[in-house]
């Protein structure tokens, strides 16, 4: 593979073997998810991005919200920590960081949507909610 050698035959031996079947899903849809988890994502990314420690892995963006208008679209989010502490710094000294993380991710997500966004944020404690099974199959993990 490194000096590829025999990478077209190999590429023809799969081909032999793969089923011929019909699509799964129709040409037009390019994805199976919804606005509300890509806006979620798209915070969760901003999260990464900003904090890079601890924070993001102890985090998780809920879209409690979603209301689209004729110029506008209000999304309203839960992000969820374990800690006091992690809520502290998700929020930042009055306020400052978590208006950063909102305007950062304001910014792509009217690019995403093509429509100006406001963007409603709140953090809240959820002691251990990774170790949570019912808290996992709420926002819509199998636990």
């Amino acid at each position: 593979a490194l000096n590829k050698v025999g990478i077209d035959e190999l590429k023809e031996a799969i081909l032999e073997y793969i089923p011929v079947h019909p699509p799964y899903f129709d040409q037009e849809n390019y994805t199976n998810r919804t606005e509300r988890f890509f806006a979620s994502e798209i915070i969760r990314e901003k999260i990464f991005l900003q904090y890079k420690e601890e924070i993001p892995y102890c985090s998780e963006v809920v879209i409690t919200g979603f209301k689209e208008k004729e110029d506008i679209i209000v999304i309203t989010t839960l992000i969820l920590v374990e800690r006091d502490t992690q809520k502290g710094i998700l929020i930042g000294q009055g306020g400052d960081a978590i208006k950063k993380l909102g305007m950062a991710a304001r910014t792509d997500l009217e690019t995403f949507f093509g429509k100006k966004i406001f963007l409603e944020q709140q953090v809240k404690v959820e002691a251990d909610w990774r170790s949570k099974v019912n808290v996992l199959n709420k926002l819509g993990y199998q636990g």
